[in-house]
């Protein structure tokens, strides 16, 4: 692995990865695979137009209150991709509706944002993109763990009735009963657990690098 994005990933405090340690959306989003792939768009939606409005209105936008001003922006932005969900599948827009609104608060834990008046518009929007592919694709994994161990199923998004469609379905799963823990809420935090040692462990000679 390239050693410049290794230390993107796992050399500071604001890491996409360490968002792990508040994995509410990772747990809630990764129930089914359906969810991920709305989340991972929804995610990639709101941090790539926050940062466009971000850079449009830069000249405007006060030094006090940033932070508050851009989330109440980024809210916005999530909410317009839950209208336009809403209009292509309302029943899919209301199971995911609390996932996209938690977007926009782990669009507020990107560097990016913080440093803002000392980024180019290039190199934001490829960082942006770089933190939202990393937890859209980080939830879409776990997902792909719970969901077929969980439920013996696995769901795409569709725009056809419940907004979901499985694509296959195992009716007898009794032998495997005691790992579908998985697929509630415990079995998350369980897996997110195991992620969040395997992420101190990957990160520890950075830290002793820094110190």
């Amino acid at each position: 692995m390239n050693r410049r994005f290794q230390t993107y990933l796992l050399g500071n405090s604001h890491t996409p990865l360490a968002t792990l340690a508040g994995g509410g959306l990772l747990i809630i989003a990764s129930n089914r695979v359906a969810f991920a792939l709305v989340a991972c768009a929804a995610l990639l939606w709101v941090y790539v137009l926050t940062v466009l409005a971000a850079f449009t209105a830069k000249p405007i936008l006060p030094k006090r209150g940033l932070m508050v001003i851009l989330l109440f922006l980024s809210s916005l932005i999530g909410s317009l991709f839950l209208l336009v969900l809403w209009l292509l599948n309302p029943l899919l827009a209301l199971g995911s509706a609390f996932i996209i609104l938690l977007c926009p608060v782990y669009c507020m834990g990107s560097e990016l944002f913080t440093h803002l008046d000392s980024q180019t518009l290039k190199k934001a929007l490829v960082k942006t993109l770089m933190d939202a592919a990393i937890l859209g694709l980080l939830i879409i994994a776990f997902a792909l763990i719970r969901e077929p161990l969980g439920f013996m199923t696995l769901s795409v998004p569709v725009r056809e009735g419940p907004g979901m469609v499985e694509l296959f379905k195992e009716e007898d799963g009794r032998s495997l009963f005691p790992i579908r823990i998985l697929s509630s809420a415990g079995g998350a935090l369980l897996l997110l657990g195991y992620g969040v040692a395997l992420f101190r462990h990957l990160r520890k000679p950075y830290i002793q690098e820094e110190s």
